[in-house]
C-alpha cells in the first residue's frame, strides 16, 4: 500500500525529516526519490512582489489534495508521495509548496511529481493574493493574474 500524507502549515518545513519519513515507509521498494519545492518570486512580469497571502479552508482542502495524491500515486504507479502547501503570509524567497515523490524508477518519480503539482496548482482551493508595487492580484491556477477589486463603501 502506498505511504501518503498531505497537509497544509503556516511552518516550514524540516525537509530532512520528510524525506526520512518517506524513505522509512518505501524503505526497499523504490529505487528514487524527487523533491520539488516552490518558492515566492520576488519579480513578476516586471514588478516587484512584496507578499503572497495563501488562504484555505483547512479541513476541505486537505481532502482535495489527498484526492489528488490518490489517484496521481495509482497513476504514475508510485510507491508513495507527502504534499504539504503553506498557508499564510509570505514573502519572496519563502518556500510555498513542497512534494516528494517515490518510486521505483526516476522516470515515473519526476512524472508523478510534476503531474501531482499541476493538478495541486490548479484544482486545490487553495487561494493566492499576490500584493506587487503595481497593485494587488488574485492568482488563478494557470498563472493568470486578475486585479483584487475592494469593495465600495454603501
Amino acid at each position: 500500500m502506498p505511504y501518503i500524507r498531505v497537509g497544509l502549515t503556516e511552518s516550514i518545513i524540516d525537509v530532512d525529516s520528510i524525506v526520512n519519513e518517506l524513505i522509512e515507509h518505501t524503505k526497499g521498494l523504490g529505487g528514487a526519490i524527487v523533491s520539488f519545492i516552490g518558492y515566492v518570486k520576488g519579480i513578476v512580469d516586471d514588478h516587484r512582489v512584496y507578499e503572497l497571502q495563501y488562504t484555505a479552508y483547512q479541513p476541505y482542502t486537505e481532502e482535495v489534495m489527498e484526492k489528488i495524491v490518490v489517484e496521481e500515486v495509482r497513476r504514475n504507479n508510485l510507491l508513495g508521495a507527502i504534499v504539504i502547501h503553506r498557508i499564510g503570509n509570505l514573502k519572496p524567497g519563502d518556500p510555498t509548496i513542497y512534494i516528494f515523490v517515490s518510486a521505483n524508477t526516476r522516470k515515473e518519480a519526476f512524472k508523478g511529481a510534476s503531474e501531482i503539482l499541476e493538478r495541486i496548482k490548479h484544482e486545490a482551493p487553495i487561494f493566492k493574493l499576490e500584493k506587487r508595487d503595481d497593485g494587488e492580484y488574485w492568482v488563478i491556477g494557470d498563472g493568470r493574474r486578475v486585479a483584487r477589486r475592494r469593495a465600495k463603501n454603501t
